[in-house]
């Protein structure tokens, strides 16, 4: 079985028509406003699962300011999977930023997603002790239940791209943290935060229910980063996440074979690590 925990799905109109939602939305312009930004609807996200072989997808929508968009994107999302309950898995998208962001997250359990996600910061601008007290909040919802966190994270370093946040690996590291004794996956290879799973020093269970998604790889890191962050996270914690519509997930798949894993860690990553996690 394959399964891609990191694909984004938007409403029809709003695929159709992108500008009319930029007003208020500052990240969704920043990400989406180009007009070569790639945006999808369920069913091209289907259409595509077939054509690559992928038994089944995480999907998710985005974190908008204005709570009728958010709220609508939410039940889409919803729809989406009750129309394909055997391919999709459905995450709540939250604005962390808002005061009525856990209140959000407990309708949204109630209306049956399998979690929240991704969970995205994507500037400094904003209250962040809210943020983290808002995130922490919303992983005891999760804990202790089959619920899983799926949140971005980006390296601190490198090229500048749209929605690369502004944060250091301390941020994410707080995260972490906050989502103690919850099922965390952290998005683009955790920006590099898997590094630190070989701290000699550290709170030993910390890590032990953390996993990192290889979303955007193919614009970040040579393919080196499969073999490299197995060894240092271990084989069960990568996650196949392609970002979907953003790359293709045949260039996941050539990248993953030309990496030198083994048949067996393949297999846990392109699938057999996210059944585990959500239980399919």
């Amino acid at each position: 079985m394959i399964i891609d925990v990191h694909t984004h799905i938007f409403p029809p109109d709003i695929v159709r028509g992108r500008d009319l939602f930029h007003r208020g939305e500052p990240e969704f312009r920043l990400l989406y406003g180009p007009a070569d930004s790639k945006m999808a609807s369920a069913e091209m996200l289907i259409q595509s699962m077939d054509e690559n072989g992928i038994d089944r997808s995480v999907v998710f929508g985005f974190p908008w300011r204005t709570a009728e968009l958010l709220a609508r994107h939410n039940d889409y999302v919803l729809d989406a999977a009750a129309r394909y309950p055997d391919r999709l898995l459905p995450l709540a998208c939250l604005d962390l930023f808002s005061q009525r962001c856990v209140e959000k997250a407990e309708k949204a359990l109630l209306d049956g997603v399998r979690g929240f996600g991704e969970l995205a910061v994507y500037s400094a601008g904003g209250n962040m002790d809210r943020v983290l007290d808002n995130f922490k909040q919303i992983a005891v919802l999760c804990r202790g239940k089959d619920l899983v966190l799926l949140a971005h994270a980006n390296e601190p370093v490198g090229h500048e791209y749209p929605g690369k946040a502004p944060f250091g690996l301390d941020f994410y590291y707080d995260m972490a943290r906050a989502a103690a004794g919850a099922t965390l996956i952290l998005a683009h290879w955790g920006g590099g935060l898997l590094f630190f799973e070989l701290l000699k020093k550290h709170d030993p269970g910390l890590f032990a229910n953390i996993y990192y998604d290889t979303a955007a790889s193919p614009f970040v890191y040579r393919s080196d980063i499969y073999r490299v962050a197995t060894q240092a996270a271990g084989p069960n914690k990568i996650l196949f996440g392609s970002d979907y519509p953003l790359i293709s997930p045949k260039r996941y798949f050539k990248e993953i074979r030309q990496s030198g894993l083994s048949d067996l860690e393949i297999d846990g990553i392109c699938g057999k690590n996210a059944a585990r996690i959500f239980r399919v």
